[in-house]
C-alpha cells in the first residue's frame, strides 16, 4: 500500500470510528446513563428497569439486516440506508429533546425504544460498508478502533452527558448528540460506494437470508462457538464491578472515576494496541492468548476480593479487566468483518451481532443468580471457570480460524475518499477498488 493508498484508509478508518462513537452514545445514555435522571425524578425500579427494554433491539440485528440485504440500489447500497437511518435518528433526538421528563412515561419509552431500533438499525449498514471498503489488511484495524469508539461513547454517554444535562438541562445531551450524527454525516454523504471493475457481480435478485451458507465458510462453525463465548464472562465481570467497589467500601465517586472514565481509557488503549498485536501474531495465534488473558485478569480480580488484599490491588485488578475487554473486543469486532460474505455483509454482520449480544445479555443475568447466592467472590469464581473453557475451545479453533484469515494482517489496496475514476488492484480472489 502506497503513501496515497495509506492516507485514504486512514480517512475510512477514522470516519467509521466516528461514526461508531456517535450511534453508541445515545444508546448508552439512553440505557446507562439517564436511569440516574429518571430516579432523580421519582420512577420507580421497575420503570427504570422495564425502560432497559429499549436495548432489545440489539438481539434482532439478524432481522434488521434482512431488508438492508434485500433493498439495494445500483450505487450507494449500504451508503443510502446509513444515511436515511442515521438521519431519522438524528431527528429522532431533536423531537425527544423537545419532551421533559415529566412527560408520561410511555411516551418516553417509545421515543427511546424507536431510537434504540434506529441506532441499532443504522449500524448494520455502517459496518457492512466498512466491511465492504476495507481490504482485509485494515480489518484487524478497524475492529481495534470501533472497540476504542465504543469504549469511549461508554464514557461519554453514561458520563459526561450526565454533567452536560445536569448543568444545561434535559435539551442539552440529546442536541449534542444530534449534532454529532450530522456532523459524521457530511464527509460520509460524499464516499464513494460504487462496485470495483472485475469484482464479482453483486446478484439481481438477492436472497433474503442465507444463514447456511455463512456457515458453511472455512472455519465459520468454531469462530462462532469463540464469538458466543469470548466476551460475556469478562462483560459480566465489568457489570458488577461497580457494585463490587462499592461493596468494598469505595466512595461512589471514586467508583464512577475508576470504573467509568478510568476504565473507559484504559479499554480503549488496549483496544489499539490490541489490534497492532494481532496484526503481529495473527487472528490464530491471537485468539488463545487473548482469552488466556483474560482468564488471568479474571483470575487476579477474584484474589483481590478473596484475599481482600486492599483498594490498590482492586483498582490494578479492574484496569487489568479493562484491558482484556479491549483486546477481546479487537479480535471479536475484526473476525466479524472477516466473516461477512461478499455482497451478503449486512445479513453475515447482523447475525454475528445478533449472537454476540445475545450472550451478552444472558450471561449477567446467570452471573447475578451467582452473586446472590454464593457473593462476589463466588460469581467472579464461577466467570472465571466458564473463562477456562472457553480458552480450551480457542486453542481447538486456533488452527481452523488461522487457515481461514490467512492474508488477513498483509497490505492491501483501499478505497479512499477523495473523488475520481476507479482502477482496480487485485487482492486474492476479490479485487478491490481504489479512488485516485
Amino acid at each position: 500500500m502506497n503513501r496515497r493508498d495509506a492516507t485514504g484508509a486512514w480517512r475510512l478508518q477514522l470516519l467509521f470510528g466516528w461514526l461508531s462513537f456517535v450511534l453508541a452514545v445515545p444508546s448508552i445514555y439512553l440505557l446507562l446513563g439517564l436511569p440516574l435522571v429518571m430516579r432523580e425524578h421519582g420512577w420507580s425500579g421497575t420503570d427504570i428497569g422495564l425502560f432497559q427494554l429499549a436495548g432489545l433491539p440489539a438481539v434482532f440485528k439478524f432481522l434488521l439486516a434482512l431488508p438492508v440485504q434485500r433493498y439495494r440500489c445500483e450505487r450507494g447500497h449500504y451508503r443510502t440506508w446509513a444515511l436515511v437511518l442515521c438521519l431519522l435518528l438524528a431527528l429522532l433526538l431533536v423531537v425527544v429533546s423537545q419532551q421533559a421528563i415529566t412527560a408520561h412515561r410511555g411516551y418516553l419509552f417509545g421515543l427511546a425504544f424507536a431510537a434504540g431500533v434506529l441506532a441499532t438499525w443504522a449500524d448494520i449498514p455502517v459496518n457492512a460498508l466498512a466491511i465492504k471498503l476495507l481490504p482485509q489488511s485494515e480489518r484487524i484495524r478497524a475492529g481495534g478502533i470501533r472497540s476504542a469508539a465504543l469504549f469511549l461513547g461508554a464514557i461519554v454517554g453514561a458520563g459526561v452527558m450526565l454533567l452536560v444535562q445536569n448543568r444545561w438541562g434535559w435539551q442539552a445531551p440529546f442536541l449534542l448528540m444530534a449534532a454529532g450524527l450530522l456532523l459524521a454525516l457530511l464527509p460520509f454523504a460524499w464516499l464513494r460506494e460504487g462496485r470495483a471493475e472485475g469484482a464479482t457481480a453483486t446478484p439481481a435478485r438477492p436472497c433474503l437470508a442465507d444463514w447456511s451458507g455463512y456457515f458453511r465458510q472455512p472455519g465459520a462453525r468454531l469462530w462462532t462457538w469463540v464469538l458466543l463465548s469470548s466476551f460475556p464472562f469478562v462483560g459480566a465481570a465489568w457489570l458488577y464491578l461497580k457494585p463490587l467497589l462499592l461493596d468494598q467500601g469505595m466512595a461512589a465517586q471514586q467508583v464512577a472515576l475508576i470504573a467509568g472514565v478510568g476504565g473507559g481509557v484504559v479499554g480503549a488503549l488496549a483496544s489499539l494496541l490490541g489490534g497492532r498485536l494481532v496484526q503481529r501474531l495473527g487472528p490464530g495465534r491471537a485468539i488463545p492468548l487473548f482469552m488466556l488473558w483474560a482468564l488471568f485478569a479474571l483470575l487476579m480480580l477474584t484474589a483481590a476480593v478473596g484475599l481482600q488484599a486492599g483498594m490498590a490491588w482492586l483498582v490494578a485488578a479492574a484496569f487489568l479487566l479493562a484491558t482484556a475487554m479491549g483486546a477481546v473486543s479487537t479480535l471479536v469486532f475484526a473476525l466479524m468483518m472477516f466473516f461477512s460474505r461478499e455482497h451478503r455483509q449486512a445479513a453475515d454482520y447482523g447475525l454475528q451481532a445478533s449472537l454476540f449480544v445475545l450472550t451478552r445479555l444472558l450471561v449477567p443475568i446467570a452471573a447475578g443468580v451467582l452473586l446472590d447466592h454464593s457473593g462476589h467472590v463466588g460469581m467472579l469464581a464461577g466467570l472465571s471457570l466458564a473463562m477456562f473453557v472457553v480458552c480450551a475451545l480457542a486453542l481447538a479453533a486456533r488452527r481452523s480460524i488461522a487457515v481461514a484469515t490467512a492474508g488477513m494482517g498483509k497490505g492491501a489496496p483501499t478505497w479512499r475518499l477523495a473523488p475520481g475514476p476507479a482502477r482496480v488492484e487485485g487482492h486474492g480472489p476479490q479485487p478491490r477498488a481504489i479512488q485516485s
